[in-house]
């Protein structure tokens, strides 16, 4: 529903508790501070909105569309522009973590699932802080923005904050929805790309997007010898790793990113990894700063998810949600409004 001058309503997609998508509405009494009124195109399907379809909460988190309302404070965008929003919504401003530009892990940090349970990009619209919004480059569509505004910064993260290097190997294990973005960027910084995969049926895929070797691991009971070591690991699949078999082609030191959100604990054998002097570095998304960088990057070097469409209503969510779950999609599942057709 358009803005009125007394009250914002619009509509959401929700989860709930049978775990079937439930349509509801978001109120408004008006725009505050420097939100913005945002009209959604489209909402790429994230494995994180599974965890969150038992919830009586909007879902989605990668979102991109059309300004239609500034608030009294916005100041940087315009009725009519193009944006896009990710997983976080807010932050203090005034911590030694948003003044280092680390937002993302202020202490009062807002994001997806933690707060604001009524907006996301599941919806027709969402009210969300200009200052977590980002403009898009020129050549980039609006289509091509929603499935990086979590997975794209998620990978492009590593890169861009842990001192990654041209040419060092970078091993990455699964292909899918982050896996096959992380090659695309490892590739283009420069680095030598090992693809790990329990089976061949993606071998052609893994080349096409970058890679430079392909391993298939299921049955091998040990890859030493048979793949130079790895600088940098990053995990993409969504299942604990078989550390016995990554754990000896490690370089020394080298780095393992777990990437995938998870709720089991991260179980290590301790001894290789403290002689191996291994670091584990998570990643959450990307601070504010990175986020332009990705976009930047991602668009001066053409990388983008590949992509399968559904309409951004009930039917078209629990379609996209079942295949998710499924685990079929290839590789985001981006769901469009009617008039992004």
């Amino acid at each position: 529903m358009p803005p009125t001058e007394s009250e914002i309503s619009f509509t959401v997609y929700k989860g709930s508790p049978s775990r079937r998508i439930v349509q509801g509405t978001t109120h408004r009494e008006k725009l505050n501070g420097d939100e913005l009124l945002i009209r959604i195109t489209h909402s790429a399907l994230c494995g994180t909105d599974e965890h969150y379809v038992d919830q009586d909460m909007c879902l989605g988190h990668e979102g991109a569309g059309i300004v239609e309302a500034l608030g009294p404070e916005a100041k940087s965008f315009e009725v009519g522009q193009p944006v896009a929003f990710g997983y976080q919504r807010s932050s203090c401003g005034h911590c030694s973590q948003c003044f280092d530009s680390l937002e993302t892990f202020c202490p009062n940090r807002q994001f997806y699932g933690f707060s604001q349970y009524d907006i996301g990009s599941m919806a027709s619209h969402v009210v969300f802080r200009e200052a977590f919004t980002y403009s898009l480059p020129p050549k980039m569509s609006l289509a091509a923005a929603a499935p990086l505004m979590c997975g794209g910064a998620t990978v492009f993260t590593v890169f861009d904050m842990f001192d990654v290097r041209p040419t060092q190997r970078v091993g990455i294990i699964g292909i899918g929805g982050l896996g096959h973005l992380a090659i695309q960027f490892a590739n283009k910084f420069g680095c030598k790309v090992v693809v790990f995969s329990s089976t061949e049926s993606k071998r052609e895929e893994a080349f096409q997007y970058g890679a430079h070797e392909f391993v298939a691991t299921k049955g091998v009971e040990s890859l030493e010898g048979k793949v130079e070591p790895i600088h940098h690991l990053i995990i993409c699949a969504s299942f604990q790793v078989p550390w016995d078999l990554y754990l000896p082609i490690l370089y020394k030191p080298g780095s393992v990113y777990p990437l995938t959100l998870a709720f089991d604990d991260l179980k290590i054998p301790y001894a290789p990894w403290l002689l191996g002097g291994v670091r584990v570095q998570a990643s959450i998304v990307a601070p504010r700063a990175g986020m332009r960088r990705m976009l930047e990057f991602a668009s001066f070097h053409n990388i983008e998810a590949t992509t399968e469409h559904y309409r951004l209503d009930v039917e078209g969510l629990e379609q996209a949600m079942q295949k998710l779950r499924d685990g079929k999609v290839r590789y985001k599942a981006v769901l469009h409004a009617s008039e992004a057709e």
